[in-house]
């Protein structure tokens, strides 16, 4: 007689329960997933915004080459021909001044260094200090473990240091703060450096800028995103498993050969189950008692910051560019929507650098969709939609000078007020294993020790980490984490 698979409840259909799902499946479990919105991807997904009647991204994500975990997901679900790759990055000054950082024939770590030392926002003084806390990170053990107040002090970051204290003790100008680590640590981390931990910057720069060309490539998504990790349901579902939208969770009750689930439609039970929510649910759904306040008070050292969306639809395309980076100004990105989501774009070649894709034939599009992004927006979030709306269109005037002649058909505004945690100083003494000390409940969620800070490759990761930990209480032990990507050139000597 056949056994019975063993069932498993999975409580959030984030990417990190997307990914834990999956794996599951893969592995013989029959999965249930539980969703409580009417569309999967949790802070990475879409909806039809009711004031505009257009599909919008509650934020613009985007995902780097050093993202293993993820790339393989995409692999996965068969959605990877759905990411549109650009080899380099434009930075613009107000006024329209443009620098172009992209990579070159030169060994890792120096395929930057030739456009790196062209770019026209930095002065002479700032790339000689960039380059020199660049060289700080290239070692392995340049990577300090983030301790907080429990750490020893000898200049690692281990005491409590935050990123901008490191950079000023490592002799930076205040311009290649504000324009070179600022840029790229606030989006990438969705925190202000005086609250970034020294680990997760330094992590930053050695995954994505300093190993290889590869791992410094950055994919924009060419659908919604909530198509995209749709693709998520109907793999559960070919292997057998169910994917509940609209089903809200209310408590777990985790026993000792079994779990619980408590949901809009009742109870339900299973074998095993895995919390995939963001950490500030996560702790309304635990079970009364000691195991559940230590995680708990855990849990209260969490903080979250917040991401801005501008939404702009306009008459007439008003930039070339895929997407830019917009300096000195509250504004951080833009990101060219019409150009990812037309046929040109979808059909074209499977890397463009963006003064490729700026050359392209604008003819087609009538108008243009603009979503502009503010990383780390506390100062936005008690602002008027009107308030944000109008910094947006003063400042993007500011480098698009296009904007002038064109008339603005629609525009919204989305503040996703829990986009991340917080990666201070410390933290990770506070972030929980996948394990839990019930053995049948299992933690999932970018927030867990995954070793990757608050990005989606960290949600991939935890969801694997998961499906690791549950295939292993069974005793048929499975490995699902993909390894970090090998460094190249002569980075290889640093590790």
């Amino acid at each position: 007689m056949k056994p019975t698979s063993p069932t498993a409840a999975i409580i959030g259909a984030g990417l990190a329960g997307l990914a834990a799902g999956c794996a599951l499946s893969d592995a013989g479990f029959k999965v249930t997933l539980f969703e409580r919105r009417p569309y999967v991807g949790g802070r990475a997904s879409s909806y039809e915004h009711p004031g505009t009647g257009e599909v919008v991204d509650n934020c613009q994500h985007v995902l780097l080459g050093c993202c293993t975990n993820l790339i393989h997901f995409y692999n996965q679900l068969g959605v990877s021909d759905q990411i549109q790759w650009f080899s380099d990055l434009t930075f613009i000054e107000p006024g329209g001044r443009a620098s172009h950082l992209g990579s070159s024939f030169l060994p890792p770590p120096m395929h930057n260094l030739p456009a790196f030392f062209g770019a026209s926002s930095l002065s002479w003084m700032d790339k000689v200090a960039i380059a020199r806390a660049l060289m700080a990170m290239m070692p392995l053990r340049s990577i300090p473990l983030d301790l907080g107040d429990s750490g020893d002090s000898g200049g690692s970051g281990g005491s409590g240091e935050n990123f901008l204290q490191w950079l000023r003790r490592h002799g930076q100008t205040e311009q290649a703060i504000e324009r070179f680590w600022k840029v790229v640590l606030v989006s990438a981390l969705n925190e202000d450096l005086d609250r970034t931990s020294v680990r997760y910057a330094v992590q930053v720069f050695r995954e994505s800028f300093l190993k290889s060309a590869e791992a410094g490539r950055m994919g924009v998504p060419r659908v919604p995103l909530s198509d995209l990790y749709g693709h998520a349901v109907d793999y559960i579902r070919a292997r057998r498993g169910e994917v509940l939208l609209r089903s809200s969770v209310t408590a777990i009750h985790p026993e000792e050969n079994s779990a619980r689930i408590s949901t809009n439609a009742g109870e339900k039970e299973f074998d095993y189950a895995v919390l995939a929510v963001p950490f500030h649910l996560a702790a309304g759904m635990l079970p009364n008692g000691a195991p559940a306040e230590r995680l708990k008070r855990m849990l209260g050292k969490f903080e979250s910051s917040p991401i801005t969306g501008v939404h702009l639809w306009f008459d007439r395309p008003i930039t070339g560019l895929p997407h830019a980076v917009l300096l000195d100004r509250t504004i951080q990105w833009m990101f060219n929507k019409t150009m990812f989501h037309q046929d040109g774009i979808r059909n074209a070649a499977p890397e463009k650098s963006a003064l490729e894709q700026a050359t392209r034939d604008q003819s087609k599009p009538q108008g243009s969709y603009i979503e502009l992004v503010v990383s780390a927006s506390k100062t936005l979030v008690e602002k008027s939609r009107q308030q944000v709306l109008d910094l947006a269109m003063k400042e993007i005037a500011e480098f698009f000078p296009g904007v002038k002649k064109a008339k603005l058909v629609k525009a919204t505004v989305i503040k996703e007020i829990y986009a991340t945690y917080s990666v201070q100083p410390g933290l990770d003494q506070y972030r929980p294993e996948a394990t839990t000390e019930w053995p049948r409940l299992f933690l999932s969620g970018d927030w867990i020790a995954t070793g990757w800070p608050a990005t989606m490759e960290g949600a991939v990761r935890s969801g694997y980490l998961a499906a690791e930990a549950m295939t292993k209480s069974t005793g048929r032990p499975r490995k699902f984490v993909v390894p970090d990507m090998k460094a190249k050139g002569l980075m290889r000597i640093f590790g």
